[in-house]
C-alpha cells in the first residue's frame, strides 16, 4: 500500500477536543523522569496543554507497565487527555503492552522515535529506530492492529540517526500504517539539542504526512510557538524543557493565539511555581512514601536547572541553588534570588537569558 490509495476515512479520524476550539494545538511532551502526575497536575494549575503524554513505558520480554506511570493516568484529573508513550524494538512484546495500556484511560498509545539517549538507541529502540524503516514498519504495523478507534496511534520522532536519508521514508510510514498524529522534533539524533531546529524538515513533514503534524524543539515562548506555526505549517506545537522553564507557556500560547494581552509573570510568581513544585515532588511516585530529602533536594534541583535560565543573566541563581545540600538551604537560595529586596516585582524572562545553559552536556 502506498500513500496515494490510502483510504479517504483515514483523512478524518478525530483528535481529543481541544481547550479551544479552532486554534493550533498544544502538546506537553513527554519527558522521563518529569511528565508524571505531579508535574502534569503542577502544569494544568498554569494552564493545561490540550494533550499530556506520559514518560515513556520500557517494553523488552520482562516488561510491565511502570506503576508509577500508569498513576499519571489513573488519577489523572486535569481534564485533558493522556497519551501512553511507549519504548521498545520488539513488535510482539510491544504488542503484549499496548493491551494492558488499553485498560487505562488513555486517549492512545504513542511510540517513542526519538530519545536520543546512547542506552536506548544501542538497544535499537527510540531514536536508534531511524536507522531502520523496515523495523519501525512491523512495529508500525503492529500497533495499528493492536490500537482500536476511538483510541488513537501517535508517533514522535527526530528527523534521522545521524542524517536525514531514511525521514522521507519514515514519513511514507506514518501515512501508510495510519498513523493518527505526528510530532517532530526538528534534529537529529546526533544533534542532540544543539544548533537551531531544523524547520524546514518539520514543513516537509507537514507537506508529506496526511495527518496533524506537530512542531517540537526549542519551542520557548509563545511567539517562538507562533513562527514554528508560521515556518512550518504545523497544526500544532509539543513543548518540552521549556514548559518546566515557564509552566505558563500553554496558557500564554492561547491568549497570544486569540490576539489577547498575554500576562506577564514575576519573580515572586516563579517562586511560588517552585513552591508547589516542592510540594508536588515530596513523594514517592509509587508508593505515596516521603522521598528522603537528599533525593528529593536532587530532583528539584534538575527542575531548577530550567528554571534557572529566566531568572538573571549572570546564572547566579543556578550557581547558588546548585551548591544547596539541603530542602532549607535550596528554598533559602530561592528566596534570596526571587523574593528579596526588589527581586519579587522583576519580570521573569520570557526567553532564556543567553549563556545560562541547564545541561551544558547536551545543549553546548
Amino acid at each position: 500500500m502506498t500513500a496515494a490509495n490510502i483510504p479517504s476515512t483515514f483523512q478524518t479520524a478525530a483528535l481529543p477536543a481541544p481547550v479551544v476550539a479552532g486554534q493550533p494545538l498544544t502538546a506537553l511532551a513527554p519527558m522521563q523522569d518529569v511528565t508524571g502526575l505531579a508535574f502534569m497536575r503542577v502544569i494544568a494549575h498554569y494552564g493545561a496543554p490540550d494533550f499530556f503524554f506520559t514518560e515513556f513505558f520500557r517494553v523488552h520480554s520482562q516488561s510491565r507497565p511502570e506503576k508509577h506511570i500508569l498513576r499519571s493516568i489513573d488519577e489523572n484529573a486535569t481534564g485533558r487527555p493522556v497519551f501512553a508513550q511507549i519504548i521498545g524494538g520488539d513488535a510482539r512484546h510491544i504488542t503484549r503492552t499496548v493491551i494492558e495500556l488499553l485498560r487505562h484511560p488513555i486517549a492512545g498509545i504513542d511510540l517513542n522515535l526519538g530519545c536520543p539517549a546512547p542506552k536506548v538507541c544501542k538497544k535499537n529502540a527510540g531514536g536508534g529506530l531511524l536507522r531502520e524503516p523496515e523495523k519501525i514498519s512491523e512495529i508500525l504495523a503492529a500497533l495499528r492492529d493492536a490500537v482500536p478507534a476511538p483510541r488513537l496511534l501517535t508517533v514522535k520522532m527526530r528527523i534521522g540517526f545521524e542524517d536525514t536519508r531514511h525521514y522521507d521514508e519514515i514519513l511514507e510510514l506514518i501515512n501508510i500504517h495510519r498513523v493518527d498524529m505526528l510530532a517532530v522534533h526538528g534534529r537529529t539524533v546526533r544533534e542532540l539539542y544543539r544548533g537551531a531546529v531544523h524547520q524546514d524538515a518539520i514543513a516537509r513533514a507537514v507537506s508529506r504526512v496526511r495527518r496533524p503534524v506537530l512542531a517540537n524543539g526549542d519551542i520557548t515562548t509563545a511567539g517562538a510557538a507562533a513562527r514554528a506555526l508560521a515556518q512550518t505549517g504545523a497544526a500544532g506545537v509539543m513543548i518540552g524543557r521549556h514548559a518546566i522553564r515557564n509552566p505558563w507557556i500553554f496558557r500564554q500560547c492561547r491568549e497570544h493565539f486569540a490576539g489577547a494581552p498575554r500576562a506577564s509573570v514575576t519573580l515572586a510568581d516563579v517562586r511560588g511555581y517552585i513552591q508547589r513544585l516542592h510540594e508536588a515532588t515530596q513523594n514517592d511516585a509509587t508508593t505515596d512514601a516521603p522521598v528522603p530529602e537528599s533525593a528529593h533536594v536532587a530532583r528539584m534541583k534538575k527542575f531548577l536547572n530550567f528554571v534557572g535560565q529566566s531568572v538573571d543573566p549572570e546564572g547566579a541563581f543556578l550557581r547558588d541553588m546548585r551548591r544547596a545540600a539541603s530542602a532549607a538551604a535550596l528554598l533559602a537560595a530561592c528566596d534570596t534570588h526571587l523574593l528579596a529586596g526588589a527581586a519579587a516585582s522583576r519580570l521573569f524572562a520570557d526567553e532564556p537569558y543567553p549563556g545560562v545553559i541547564a545541561r551544558p552536556n547536551c545543549e553546548t
